[in-house]
């Protein structure tokens, strides 16, 4: 049975699955913040990082004691920006993905944004990646995209990021 919940601190065991699921992620060459592929302990640090931020809400989706997926929200802290928080890093351990937990995430993500008072989530994503049309299933609208905007992981060139936005109810 699948489980996702959130997180203020991860286990040894999280972290290190967590870090595995970034690193394979990278290495299919999705564009989600690195070039080339972390090392082990880098990426443990980051998903560290990632929980000790107080607008920062760590979801994970476990599967018999073991990480298969994860999300974060980053909530706005602007005084004039309380209302938003922009979806980060929902990602499906490969050898999981296609079983609904993605969507799972995603809902979960949703309701917990909407607990704090968030009514306006965003999120960005490579505008030729397979996940533009799972963040449109899931509700979202794509607000335009920008040319040139990040580096790909695969060969370094630009490559345009299109930016989603969702009102939630």
């Amino acid at each position: 049975m699948i489980e996702i919940s959130e997180v203020t601190e991860l286990t040894e065991q999280q972290a290190a699955e967590l870090a595995d699921i970034l690193i394979r992620i990278v290495k299919s060459g999705a564009s989600i913040g690195w070039l080339d592929t972390p090392d082990p302990a880098e990426a443990r640090s980051y998903w560290q990082t990632v929980v000790r931020k107080s607008e920062n809400v760590l979801l994970l989706a476990t599967e018999d004691g073991h990480v298969i997926g994860t999300a974060y929200l980053e909530l706005a802290q602007r005084e004039n920006g309380r209302h938003r928080a922009e979806v980060n890093k929902v990602l499906v351990h490969p050898d999981q993905q296609g079983k609904g937990i993605g969507r799972m995430l995603m809902e979960v993500i949703e309701a917990s944004a909407r607990a704090r008072g968030r009514t306006m989530l965003h999120l960005d994503t490579d505008q030729f990646d397979g996940s533009n049309a799972f963040y449109m299933r899931c509700g979202y609208t794509p607000a335009g995209t920008v040319p040139n905007w990040a580096r790909s992981g695969q060969d370094g060139t630009l490559h345009g990021t299109t930016f989603y936005y969702k009102v939630l109810d």
